[in-house]
């Protein structure tokens, strides 16, 4: 970093912390009121089957797990509990029943939230079942790096208004899993996201599951799909922008799975999983349109739906980091 006034070291910061404070201080982009359903959709938004599909995937680690007295279900990053709600609402009763839902999130508790369902601001330790974390970790704020014009990687600086300039080399345990997991040829403009807070984020979660699953859904990338310019984007009223950390949008970038598995963890496309899970996007057999057209109306918003899910450049290109612990891998 150049020599300046105090005023303007305070006022250039990394990207990591810039985008702590924009998306998670007092007044953030994520304790705002619309919750992010108000900027952007997610899976858990798209369609009720993803939700179903999740409490599937519960039943099967309960299963695994010898249908034990009390099954945790945990929601990382639980939005204002869509997700939490909509697996509540499918479990089988007797599932249902011995099932713990906690949602975790910064946020406030929104008004009307199933009562059974325990507001979080962090994960609870030891428990029992499945975490499941869909797109937590592309909020987890990282620092940015970019290549100068000598070929040196250094730390991308900004301010509120989203103004850029480079800082000092990435040096210590930023640079050692840049060279292991993003290697930065010498080429000038070249920039990759340091993945090392998620990493740490990550484990971090996983170590309060003492016996179950844990999985991660995000757009990802690995190790030979590493975008050359990186991927930090804003996202504001279901439009894509500028990246500006001043707390009017979300700000996120793609994740390194394959940097964030444990010992045990794979990576596979969310359409492989889902599919796994029973949603399809079959089309019903047209001779139910003059059986039942009721029937094979709702059959086929449902085939819609679920195409949406699984599509190719689309919901169906995230990435689902599967962990099991304790148990055999269910997909």
């Amino acid at each position: 970093m150049t020599a300046g006034t105090r005023d303007e070291w305070q006022e250039w910061r990394g990207w990591r912390a810039a985008a702590q404070d924009a998306l998670y201080a007092p007044g953030g982009f994520y304790r705002r009121a619309e919750g992010p359903a108000g900027h952007f959709r997610t899976s858990v938004h798209a369609s009720p089957l993803f939700a179903r599909a999740v409490a599937r995937l519960l039943c099967r680690v309960d299963e695994a797990l010898g249908r034990p007295a009390v099954l945790d279900f945990v929601d990382m990053a639980a939005g204002r509990g869509e997700l939490a709600g909509g697996v509540l609402a499918a479990l089988p009763a007797d599932v249902a029943a011995r099932t713990r839902v906690c949602a975790v999130e910064i946020a406030d508790r929104p008004a009307g939230l199933d009562h059974r369902i325990e507001w979080l601001a962090e994960p609870p330790r030891g428990t029992t079942g499945l975490l499941f974390a869909n797109e937590w970790l592309d909020n987890v704020p990282v620092e940015v790096a970019e290549v100068d014009a000598a070929g040196v990687a250094r730390l991308v600086l900004v301010r509120e208004d989203g103004t850029e300039r480079l800082g000092e080399p990435v040096d210590g345990d930023p640079a050692r899993w840049l060279e292991r997991w993003w290697p930065l040829p010498g080429e000038e403009g070249l920039r990759a996201e340091i993945g090392l807070s998620r990493d740490v984020a990550w484990a971090t979660a996983v170590a309060t599951l003492r016996r179950g699953l844990a999985v991660a859904v995000d757009y990802a990338h690995t190790a030979d799909t590493r975008p050359p310019f990186g991927t930090l984007t804003g996202f504001r009223e279901g439009r894509e922008t500028t990246p500006v950390p001043d707390g009017s949008c979300d700000l996120t970038a793609h994740v390194a799975l394959d940097a964030c598995a444990l010992p045990g963890g794979r990576v596979l496309p969310q359409r492989e999983a889902l599919r796994a899970l029973g949603v399809t996007g079959a089309r019903p057999p047209l001779a139910l349109a003059s059986t039942d057209p009721a029937a094979y109306v709702r059959a086929l918003a449902s085939a819609g739906e679920a195409a949406e899910l699984t599509a190719t450049g689309g919901l169906g290109d995230f990435g689902w980091l599967v962990q099991p612990l304790g148990v055999e891998d269910p997909f």
